[in-house]
């Protein structure tokens, strides 16, 4: 089957071929709209303004302007390089929020749906 683009991390398969490949608009979004999350602003060459920097906020005290700042860079993020995706959801949740949580974790959700898809997925991610 042919895939949309490379999975991440770069993989030799023997199904795809050279790499392993995204077959779906789903698999793809959630990779990009990860990899959106996880690089830090001047970190994409040719364009520095790309990124959250979500690793940048995890040494930050956690205030509500922290969070508030956090939330902020995530919708200026996503209206400006995945503006077809809007977000229900963002939880993030350390052992203050959630005591069930082991020492130095971050849980970190968002809800979001796929508008022209119609679908609702959710992106996790544990730092």
């Amino acid at each position: 089957m042919a895939g949309i683009s490379p999975k991440l991390p770069l993989n030799r398969t023997n199904e795809d071929g050279f790499y392993g490949l995204n077959k779906t608009y789903t698999e793809m979004i959630q990779q990009n709209l990860k990899n959106l999350i996880l690089t830090a602003p001047g970190e994409r060459v040719m364009d520095p303004e790309f990124g959250v920097g979500l690793r940048n906020f995890l040494f930050e005290q956690d205030a509500e302007e922290t969070r508030m700042a956090l939330f902020e860079r995530i919708n200026e993020q996503i209206n400006t390089y995945m503006p077809f995706i809007v977000i229900n959801d963002l939880t993030i949740e350390n052992q203050d929020i959630n005591p069930s949580l082991p020492d130095n974790y971050l849980y970190f959700a968002i809800e979001y749906e796929v508008i022209p898809l119609g679908e609702v997925n959710l992106l996790e991610l544990d730092l």
